[in-house]
């Protein structure tokens, strides 16, 4: 007869549930991505298959303020530089935007082609159609996401949501010296 004993289980396995299993936030994540999806399907539904919903912002920006630079258009949206120009350059890729001699002969600007100013009237369209329905949508609701924002938006003026982190991690004794 032998002893069967359980396999060992290696020492660095970590016994904890899997932290990534849970988010408070995923829902919200998940529910932002839907309500893309369906405003995506109607750029589909009217023929505009490559316009996805983060590209109207800096669309409607360029045809409504004319070219600019990546910097000024990042600027303006309150993006990073390094955000814009991949947008850009995905932008430029489906044929939406070219650049431009800027004003002097070391700038370069971004600006809408003919396609794209032609649809930037249906796009301004949807924007406003959109924050119609989103208006709608908190009117159903007894506490509104807009509400929820600058509520949340309070509480990490008076304490960061980096310091919260740091605390609970040192409350923990799990913050790396």
């Amino acid at each position: 007869m032998t002893d069967s004993k359980p396999p060992a289980e290696p020492s660095d396995r970590v016994r904890d549930p899997d932290p990534t299993e849970q988010s408070r936030w995923r829902p919200l994540r998940i529910l932002l991505a839907a309500m893309d999806q369906d405003i995506a399907q109607i750029y589909e539904e009217q023929g505009l298959g490559e316009v996805r919903p983060r590209f109207v912002r800096p669309l409607v920006r360029l045809g409504r303020g004319g070219p600019m630079t990546i910097r000024q258009l990042a600027a303006d949206l309150d993006m990073t530089h390094s955000a814009m120009s991949q947008t850009v350059s995905t932008l430029r890729r489906k044929g939406l935007v070219r650049t431009v001699p800027g004003s002097d002969a070391r700038t370069r600007e971004v600006a809408l082609t003919a396609k794209a100013r032609e649809i930037t009237p249906f796009l301004e369209a949807e924007w406003r159609a959109t924050e119609r329905a989103a208006a709608e949508l908190e009117d159903e609701i007894p506490y509104a996401l807009s509400q929820v924002v600058r509520d949340i938006e309070a509480a990490l003026d008076r304490r960061s949501f980096h310091d919260r982190i740091v605390e609970i991690l040192e409350q923990a004794g799990e913050l790396p010296s």
